[in-house]
């Protein structure tokens, strides 16, 4: 048994597994997933677990380039924005229309499906490198 860390045997493959510029999204309890696309489900019940705290459960253990919100977070969800950029510091945090980010889920190796019941509470990470 693992001693710390993302303990879910699907999140820890798949961290496992990205390359670099690879693209996951991490996403609230709403966003459609095409159905071409791996879906790990989190969610238990509606807020849990909370969008950021799979978030930082996931940075603590993925080397992140470059971040996708849509640009209506910050106006129809100020906390998880805010509370993601806090995360992000020094990594690009690009906004781009909801239907924009959601046209880029073909692209995804996998949306991680938390039990967040706020709206757009959704953000594509790029994989970086550790070197």
């Amino acid at each position: 048994m693992k001693r710390r860390g993302i303990l879910n045997c699907d999140l820890s493959y798949l961290i496992a597994s990205l390359g670099h510029t690879d693209l996951i999204c991490v996403a609230d309890a709403g966003l459609p997933i095409p159905g071409s696309v791996t879906r790990i489900d989190l969610a238990l019940e509606c807020g849990v677990p909370p969008f950021l705290t799979a978030v930082r459960a996931i940075l603590a253990e993925v080397v992140v380039a470059r971040a996708v919100v849509a640009s209506e977070m910050p106006g129809r969800n100020a906390a998880c924005f805010d509370g993601l950029r806090a995360m992000l510091a020094g990594v690009a945090l690009e906004q781009v229309p909801h239907e924009q980010l959601k046209a880029m889920l073909p692209r995804v190796r996998a949306v991680i499906r938390t039990g967040e019941c706020t709206p757009f509470a959704n953000v594509l990470f790029e994989s970086g490198v550790a070197f």
